[in-house]
């Protein structure tokens, strides 16, 4: 096969997978919801009964609720994947709503915005995004929740995440895995549209603001 000929194969190719990430972003912000956070009543009503050392992460009933509103999974669902990350990982001190769109052919792209909730009721906006590798292609929106470990500072939160090798793994319909970088540790839970993309992202850097280039 000639150059010429590789490269106006490689051309169309490359430009179909761009359209691809384009039409996902845009999915993305037409999709956004508003931030809200899925324990906020529960946390007022049992505030009196916890003690300061308890308000500084999340229990399990807390989180089932939160999981099963925010993906629309069942409660039976959510409890056993939160059972499985509690016993793996403990309760996480914050937590991560939010939507996200991705865009492959082979080698595509993903975006995500959405809001961080730490126990202590700080709150902040985040973005990531980040490469994929797959033997897919497409584009598609999915809603994720993410359980955040070891955050001391929200602030932290900007920063870049690589994938854990050999974490991703599938329960109750869902797909988790891990991400991790300076004691802080992320495990996104993705359902329905979002499974094929829980195990094909090598890693995705959390920022302040959108930005359009994945790396």
């Amino acid at each position: 096969m000639s150059e010429h000929y590789s490269r106006t194969i490689r051309r169309p190719l490359f430009a179909l997978g761009l359209a691809l990430v384009c039409a996902s972003v845009l999915a993305l912000a037409s999709c956004a919801t508003p931030a809200n956070n899925p324990t906020q009543n529960n946390d007022i009503r049992s505030a009196q009964n916890k003690s300061q050392s308890e308000a500084e992460a999340y229990n399990e009933n807390e989180l089932v609720y939160a999981i099963s509103t925010h993906l629309g999974v069942t409660s039976e669902s959510a409890a056993t994947a939160i059972e499985r990350l509690f016993k793996e990982r403990g309760r996480p001190v914050g937590y991560i709503t939010g939507q996200e769109g991705s865009g492959a052919l082979i080698v595509g792209a993903r975006y995500g915005q959405g809001t961080l909730w730490m126990k202590d009721g700080g709150s902040k906006k985040v973005y990531w995004q980040g490469p994929s590798v797959g033997f897919d292609g497409g584009a598609d929106v999915s809603k994720v929740f993410t359980l955040v470990y070891g955050l001391d500072n929200p602030d932290f939160i900007y920063q870049r995440f690589p994938g854990v090798d050999g974490s991703a793994y599938l329960v109750a319909g869902m797909a988790i895995n891990y991400q991790r970088a300076n004691g802080i540790t992320l495990a996104p839970v993705r359902s329905g549209v979002g499974l094929r993309l829980g195990a094909n992202v090598n890693y995705i850097s959390m920022t302040r603001k959108r930005s359009l280039i994945p790396l």
